[in-house]
Parts: C-alpha cells; structure tokens; sequence
C-alpha cells in the first residue's frame, strides 16, 4: 500500500507543479526558476520511473520515463531561454504525468462506472492542489533570490491555489456524500476524515487567504513562510486522503 500511494502521489505532485509553471509568465520571471524546478520534475518522473521498473506487473514505465525525458528537456531548453519551447515541455510533463497517475489507480477500486470518473477527477483535483502550492512556495522562495521581479506572478498562483482548494473541497465533498450514501458514515475512520479536511482543505485555504494579504504589504519572504506551511498542510491532507481511499468505495 505504501508503494502504491508514493507512486501515485509523486504523479500528482508532478503533474500539478509541471501545469503550475506552464501558467507561470517567463517574462515576469527569470528562467532560472523554470531550469532548477524541471530538475524537481525530473526527481519525480525518476522516482516514479524507479518504482514502476521495480514493480512491472503494477505499474506502467512508459509514462515515467516519457516525464523524465520531458523534464530534462525543458531544463536544458530554459537553460537558453526558449520559453515557447519550455512551456510546451512543462505541459507535456503534465500531460504524462496525469496520465501515469490515472494508470496508477488500483483496478480493484474502479467497481463502477461513477466510481472511476470520480477517481479520475479527485487525481486530477489532487494533483492541481499539491502543484500550485508547491510552485507557489518555490516561487516565493525565488524572490529571495531576485526581489526585483514583480508580484503579479506569485499573486496569480495564489489565485490558482485559492481555486484548487475550492475545486478539492467539493469533488471530495461528493466522494464524502456518495460514501455516506452507499456505506454509511466511516466512523473507524472519523479522526483522519477530519484531519484530511482541517489541515488539507481548510488549513490549506487558511493559508492562501493569509498569503494574498502578505503579499499586500507587499512582504514576500512572510509570505514565502507561509506557503511552506501550505505544502505541509496539502501533503498532510492528500496523503491522509489517498490513505483514506484506499479503504474506502469513493475517494475522500
């Protein structure tokens, strides 16, 4: 089980922040930030790689090394600046890694038809959320390095992490609803159902409002702080959910 959750999560993660960093604008932001996070990209797509090597009767390796290969191209593309370029490969990144996420799902868990759309969506909401609070933390953490570049971009990641929350809260509100409905309330499993709302959805809402208004003052090292705590309160409350999931009809 533990392998199954890494696999899928490094997916997730990977497909959110490669999408994250195709919206983000190249000429407000210097190319270093794309070159050194493909590098990110690149750990993710290996790892994911590595486990489906191990594990060939379980996961599919075509996805895994076609997001390594992709990674590694867009660095060396940022690496001189071709940005049309270098988006397009972010995307593709995203592209095969959405897909290796979906490959990834138990086949034991797509029991109908409902339940199998919702599992693609819930990776799909998944993944935005933990990308866009990663690329909005890592971006933060480049003003560090280059505090002349404008706001603009990080403000529009924090949108994007503010809709993320909002798209996650409710497919996992229907997953909840549709678990109640079919099986009854999880009460075995009432202080992690919690514990994946307060920290993954509300903590992590709590964090993008909290963010927005630093960034007001505007104070991008706060708020830079602040969005650490945002990537541990989306990894907490999404590797809470898929733990949840995996015991469950519906994913929560």
């Amino acid at each position: 089980m533990e392998i199954q959750i890494l696999t899928e999560f490094a997916y997730r993660l990977a497909f959110g922040l490669a999408l994250a960093m195709a919206c983000t604008s190249p000429r407000l932001v210097t190319s270093g930030y794309f070159r050194v996070h493909s590098y990110v990209l690149l750990g993710l797509a290996s790892l994911s790689a590595l486990v489906a090597a191990s594990q060939r009767d379980r996961f599919d390796l075509w996805p895994a090394l076609a997001a390594a290969v992709a990674s590694y191209l867009a660095s060396a593309v940022w690496l001189y600046e071709k940005w049309t370029a270098g988006r397009v490969l972010l995307v593709v990144v995203a592209m095969f890694s959405l897909i290796g996420a979906w490959l990834a799902l138990p086949a034991a868990h797509a029991s109908t038809p409902a339940v199998t759309w919702l599992d693609a969506i819930d990776t799909l909401a998944s993944g935005l959320l933990l990308g866009s609070a990663m690329a909005a933390m890592l971006l933060g953490h480049w003003y560090l390095n280059t505090p002349s570049m404008q706001l603009a971009p990080l403000q529009r990641l924090v949108l994007i992490l503010a809709g993320a929350v909002a798209l996650r809260a409710l497919v996992s509100l229907v997953g909840l609803g549709l678990e109640v409905s079919a099986q009854g309330w999880p009460s075995q499993h009432l202080a992690f159902v919690a514990l994946r709302w307060l920290a993954g959805i509300v903590g992590t809402g709590v964090v993008a409002a909290m963010t927005w208004q630093t960034l007001k003052i505007p104070n991008t090292q706060s708020a830079t702080g602040i969005l650490y705590v945002g990537v541990i309160t989306t990894f907490l409350g999404e590797l809470t959910a898929q733990l949840l999931s995996s015991q469950t009809l519906y994913p929560l």
